[in-house]
């Protein structure tokens, strides 16, 4: 991560912010944190997932790869304000809500779904399976998937009082169970090798 800006800011000033670059950043700690590009086995994931949800009629506009941003609390120090989930299932409202700038405030609804795969390494991991599963439990999104290559697993979490339990840690021909989207037909080895 490269930092990208010295003055520290604040949430309402990062949301202001210009450089006339694309790039996406983290705030962290009120400094701005540029995040690097996806890793295409983590873009062919959530580009096969994209294609399948439009499938089973998910409207395609409510679904945003890489690109929403979801300001999120800030659990313990060093936790970034605001997340760039891999995958998002808006709500219809966040159309209007998002016109000028695709970010998911707090005083916004929380979307119905986030989907994360994990990058290789340790920072990576903990990021996805700790602070992340953290920080969308508190911002109180209802469905949360957890997509791990490495492991070759997709863990499927419900929120139940403010917290994620395991709907089912899913792998090979097993199929997944969303209890956000039960129309859903879809295997881990599908979601893993983007195989229809």
């Amino acid at each position: 991560m490269i930092q990208a800006h010295k003055q520290k800011l604040t949430f309402e000033e990062y949301l202001t912010y210009e450089d006339e670059t694309d790039n996406r950043y983290e705030l962290i700690d009120g400094e701005l944190i540029t995040l690097p590009p996806e890793s295409e086995p983590n873009n062919a994931i959530v580009s096969y997932l994209f294609l399948v949800l439009v499938n089973t009629g998910i409207p395609w506009r409510c679904i945003k790869t890489h690109i929403c941003e979801i300001q999120v609390p800030i659990l313990r120090e060093g936790d970034s304000a605001n997340r760039y989930p891999d995958l998002v299932i808006l709500r219809p409202e966040h159309i209007l809500l998002t016109a000028s700038r695709l970010t998911i405030t707090l005083d916004m609804p929380p979307p119905q779904l986030v989907v994360e795969v994990v990058s290789p390494g340790r920072v990576g991991r903990d990021r996805d399976y700790i602070s992340k599963r953290s920080q969308y439990a508190a911002r109180n999104i209802p469905e949360y998937w957890i997509v791990d290559p490495q492991e070759q697993i997709v863990a499927v979490l419900r929120l139940e009082s403010g917290e994620y339990v395991e709907v089912g840690v899913f792998q090979g021909e097993q199929t997944l169970v969303s209890p956000t989207f039960p129309q859903l037909n879809l295997t881990a080895r599908q979601v893993l090798g983007g195989e229809f």
